[in-house]
């Protein structure tokens, strides 16, 4: 498909959906991000992480994978096949991996953010994975926000909630990406990122939060606080387009009880590539993995 026809595809989408009470004035996307975006690549990038967990700071991996792609708005999942009732998303995987003791983590998330100007992403999951167990949630973006949860762990195992529309700590990353002057910024509620929320056996709901912008160095950061959870996240990245997120840090108690003390999770940039990935799964291909230094 020719790449003048598959924008008359995402302008189609976007004049579509411009009667949805939930979305602002549909985004105009500059021909910088449709080169960058629509490149038939996905940008992946690796961080060296030291993550907390357990009252103390275990060393791992983390991953951001974006990337751009047609979405069903009723079944909300990725489209074969162009359509015209397709949704234009940018998509974020973002997995980490790291040890505690003798056991594995594995977490990864996913956030779908409409190009479309929704004032929401369409859809939130999150997986985490241990020798204990695992657990899984999703939220879908309907006429309120519909969440299931699923977990081994007791007076957790599974949920189904409805919640009022709020700003979503998961789709900050995408926006962060497309127009990061629509990020809140004063006082808001804020559901934090299922990861967090999982990992902290915290309610799933909306907290009060702050969120601000300022400049260190050659870089902005994006600050978020909530008092509630003593909890602070802050994102780095460049002034520029496309907006590189260079690192984090994410600081929260960590531990149980009164033994609980603050930590700071940070991850730092390694390697970034542009790669179509998923036809990349030959052996051939494993020096790849090395380009972005992962083990």
């Amino acid at each position: 498909m020719s790449r003048l026809i598959y924008f008359i595809l995402i302008f189609t989408a976007l004049t579509s959906c411009a009667n949805s009470t939930e979305e602002y004035e549909p985004l105009e996307l500059s021909e910088e991000f449709k080169n960058y975006w629509y490149s038939g690549e996905a940008e992946i990038t690796s961080y060296d992480l030291k993550q907390a967990r357990y009252g103390e700071l275990r060393n791992g991996e983390a991953v951001l994978i974006f990337v751009t792609e047609d979405f069903l708005p009723e079944d909300q999942v990725k489209a074969n096949a162009p359509g015209e009732g397709n949704i234009p998303v940018l998509k974020l995987n973002s997995t980490k991996n790291f040890l505690t003791g003798i056991y594995p983590y594995s977490i990864m998330q996913s956030s779908f953010y409409p190009l479309t100007g929704q004032a929401h992403a369409l859809k939130v999951t999150a997986s985490i994975q241990e020798w204990c167990g695992q657990v899984y949630s999703q939220l879908n973006n309907k006429d309120n926000f519909q969440i299931f949860t699923h977990s081994y762990f007791q007076g957790e195992a599974d949920k189904n909630l409805v919640l009022d529309k709020d700003h979503l700590e998961n789709e900050i990353w995408n926006l962060l990406r497309i127009d990061h002057d629509q990020l809140p910024v004063g006082a808001f509620k804020m559901i934090p990122s299922f990861e967090y929320l999982r990992l902290s056996h915290k309610e799933i709901k909306a907290y009060n939060a702050t969120g601000e912008f300022y400049t260190l160095d050659h870089l902005n950061v994006y600050r978020i606080e909530y008092p509630e959870l003593e909890r602070v996240l802050k994102i780095y990245f460049r002034r520029g387009f496309p907006f590189s997120i260079e690192k984090w840090e994410e600081s929260y108690p960590s531990g149980s009880g009164k033994e609980a003390e603050i930590l700071t999770t940070t991850a730092i940039k390694k390697q970034r590539i542009k790669s179509d990935y998923w036809n990349k799964n030959s052996n051939k291909n494993l020096p790849l993995r090395e380009k972005l230094e992962l083990n």
